[in-house]
C-alpha cells in the first residue's frame, strides 16, 4: 500500500488548489440544522436518501465551515505501521473519483452489481462510497473465498464488475470465462496485472467532480451472501434504508458516538457488521473510523493498538475479547477506551465479569443478522443483565413468536421475530435475491422469523438460546453445514458426509465432519469454500479467522 502514503502528499497539493474554488452548489444550499442533528424520527421513511450525499457530503461541508474538529474521517494503519488519514473532504473527493471510474472506464450504471472482495484496506471504503454515489449495488465478500466461491457469487449475482487484490486475481481469472456478465476487473495492488484495470492509477487521474444520484430510500444498495442450512448461500438484498437506520435517533443512542470519538470495528469487510459498524455508524456521527489492516488475527497486536492509539469505541466478536483475556497481560487498562460492543456468538457471564474487572469497561452485547443489521443491543444507559442481548432497537418491533407468528408471553421459548406488517421497518432486508421461495419461508404471519430461538423477560430483555436450525456459529461466522458437506463430497475418497458442530472453548463451536465410510481431516481456509485433504478417522476444524 505504498501508493496510499505517496498519494497523501499529492492529495494535499490537490486539495490546497481546490480550496481556491467555491463549493459545489448542491452542498452550499444543503440545509444544515446543527452538527449531526437528525432530520427524521425513528418511524420516518423519507422518499429519498443517499448516505454519500446526506451524510458524507454533510460532514465535508461542516469541515469546510469549521464546524467539525480536526480528527480524520478514516485513520488506517498498515501492518508495518504506515498511516493514512483522510478527512471527510478527502473522502468526498476520492469517492467521487471512484464513482467516475465505475461509470466511466467500467461502464457501470445504476442498478448494476459489483463484487467487492478486499481486505481491510482504504480502497474498500472508497469503492463502497463510489457505488452508493452512483447507485451501483456493491456485494462485499471475504478474502477467504476460493475460485469456486467466487464463481458461484459472480454467476448468481450477475455481477458486471469485481474489485479485488492481486492475491485473489488468479482465482477470478480461473473462472472469469464462465461469467458472461463480468465485464470489468479492478485491481488493488502496487503492481499491474494483464487484463485488469489499475484502480490506484485510475484514482489519480480521475476527476473529483461528480453528481451523486438522488436515490430513493427503497432503491437497492447492497447485497450480502449468507449461509443457509441447506443449499448454497443466499443473496440478502438491502436498500438505502440500511444506511438510513444508523441516522435515526434511537439507533444513534446505542453507541452515542461524537465527532471526537474514534471507533475501531474489527469485523471482516465481507460481513454486514463491517458495513454497518465500520461505515454507517461512525460516519453518520462524524466520528473517526480507525482501521488496522490486520491480515492475521493476533491478540497481542490488538492489545498494542488499544494502548497506542486514542480508540474510544471497539466492536468485535466475543472471541476477540476472550483471546485478549487469555494473553494473561497484567495491565489491560486501556487509556482512552470507553465502550466495547460485542456480538455474533454467545458471551459467557464469567468472561463478561473478567473483562470488566481487568479493563474497567463493560461489554455491551448486540445482536443482528445479514437480513437485519443490528437488531437489538444493550444501550449505554441500560441496566445490564449479563447474558442478555439487550432490547430491540427502534424502529424494529421485536417479539418472541411461535411457528405461526403468534406473540408468546414473557419467559416463553420461541423464535425471534421482527414485525413487518402492516409496514416493513427501515433497515430490514428487501428479499432474498432471485429466491422468492426462501423469502416467503421466513415470513411468519406479521413477522420476519430470524430463525434464532430466544426468550424475552417482562422488561423486554432478550435471551438467546440457539439456532432453530443446524447452522453452526464459529467465532461469529455462521456456517452452513451443506457448504462443508459439498466440499467434502468433492474429495474422491469420500462417499457420504455429514456435518455437525462441537463445543469449543474459544470459538463457541467448531465443525465436526463424519462420513459413513471415511472421514476427512480438514486443512481449510475457514468459512465457505475449503481445501480438504488427507485421510483420518477423526476430523478437526480448520482455523477460522475472527470476523
Amino acid at each position: 500500500m505504498q501508493w496510499l502514503v505517496r498519494f497523501r502528499v499529492l492529495w494535499g497539493v490537490h486539495r490546497s488548489l481546490r480550496a481556491l474554488h467555491p463549493a459545489p452548489a448542491h452542498l452550499g444550499c444543503q440545509p444544515l440544522t446543527g452538527v449531526g442533528a437528525p432530520r427524521w424520527s425513528d418511524h420516518d421513511m423519507p422518499k429519498e436518501f443517499n448516505f454519500a450525499s446526506d451524510v458524507m457530503d454533510y460532514w465535508a461541508q461542516m469541515e469546510k465551515e469549521g464546524k467539525r474538529g480536526p480528527g480524520p474521517a478514516l485513520w488506517w494503519i498498515s501492518t508495518q505501521g504506515e498511516e493514512v488519514k483522510w478527512n471527510f473532504r478527502d473522502m468526498r473527493d476520492l469517492s467521487c473519483r471512484v464513482a467516475n471510474i465505475l461509470t466511466g472506464p467500467c461502464s457501470l450504471q445504476q442498478g448494476d452489481h459489483l463484487a467487492l472482495i478486499l481486505p481491510r484496506v482504504p480502497e474498500w471504503w472508497l469503492v463502497a462510497l463510489g457505488c452508493i454515489r452512483t447507485g451501483i449495488v456493491f456485494i462485499p465478500g471475504t478474502t477467504q473465498l476460493t475460485s469456486k466461491d467466487i464463481l458461484y457469487r459472480l454467476q448468481v449475482s450477475n455481477a458486471k464488475a469485481i474489485v479485488t487484490t492481486d492475491s485473489l486475481a488468479p482465482e477470478v481469472d480461473a473462472v472469469a470465462s464462465e461469467c458472461p456478465a463480468l465485464k470489468s476487473k479492478l485491481l488493488v495492488s502496487d503492481h499491474s496485472l494483464h487484463g485488469w484495470l489499475d484502480l490506484q492509477s485510475l484514482i489519480k487521474s480521475a476527476s473529483p467532480e461528480q453528481t451523486c444520484i438522488k436515490s430513493k430510500t427503497e432503491d437497492p444498495m447492497t447485497i450480502f451472501f449468507t449461509s443457509g442450512t441447506t443449499g448454497l448461500p443466499k443473496m440478502v438484498k438491502h436498500n438505502h434504508g440500511l444506511a438510513l437506520r444508523s441516522y435515526l435517533p434511537t439507533c444513534r443512542k446505542l453507541m452515542q458516538l461524537k465527532t471526537s470519538d474514534v471507533l475501531w470495528c474489527l469485523s471482516d469487510p465481507g460481513w454486514i457488521l463491517a458495513t454497518v459498524g465500520a461505515l454507517f455508524e461512525p460516519w453518520t456521527a462524524g466520528s473517526t473510523l480507525f482501521i488496522h489492516h490486520l491480515p492475521q488475527f493476533d491478540p497481542k497486536v490488538i492489545i498494542k493498538v488499544l494502548f497506542e492509539y486514542p480508540i474510544t469505541h471497539c466492536i468485535a466478536a466475543p472471541t476477540v475479547f476472550r483471546m485478549i483475556l487469555q494473553q494473561k497481560v497484567a495491565n489491560l487498562r486501556f487509556p482512552t477506551l470507553k465502550f466495547c460492543f460485542t456480538g455474533g456468538e454467545s458471551l459467557l457471564i464469567q468472561e463478561f465479569e473478567q473483562w470488566k474487572k481487568q479493563t474497567g469497561i463493560l461489554l455491551h452485547e448486540i445482536y443482528g443478522q445479514s437480513e437485519s443489521g443490528i437488531t437489538c443491543g444493550v444501550f449505554q444507559e441500560m441496566k445490564i443483565k449479563p447474558g442478555s442481548l439487550g432490547k430491540a432497537i427502534s424502529p424494529f418491533d421485536v417479539q418472541i413468536i411461535d411457528d405461526k407468528g403468534n406473540v408468546l408471553p414473557p419467559n416463553t421459548e420461541g423464535n425471534i421475530g421482527i414485525r413487518i406488517k402492516p409496514t416493513k421497518p427501515v433497515g430490514l432486508f428487501m428479499y432474498y435475491e432471485n429466491n422468492p421461495q426462501k423469502t416467503a419461508a421466513v415470513e411468519c404471519g406479521d413477522f420476519y422469523n430470524c430463525g434464532d430461538k430466544a426468550t424475552m423477560d417482562a422488561e423486554g430483555y432478550i435471551w438467546f438460546l440457539g439456532r432453530s436450525d443446524d447452522l453452526i456459529n464459529a467465532s461469529g461466522y455462521r456456517i452452513g453445514p451443506a457448504e462443508v458437506e459439498s466440499a467434502l463430497a468433492e474429495h474422491p475418497a469420500v462417499a457420504e458426509s455429514a456435518v455437525v458442530s462441537s463445543p469449543d472453548p474459544t470459538r463457541g463451536e467448531v465443525r465436526t465432519q463424519a462420513s459413513s465410510s471415511l472421514a476427512v481431516r480438514g486443512r481449510g481456509r475457514g468459512r465457505s469454500g475449503h481445501s480438504w485433504g488427507g485421510k483420518s478417522i477423526c476430523c478437526s476444524e480448520p482455523t477460522v479467522p475472527v470476523p
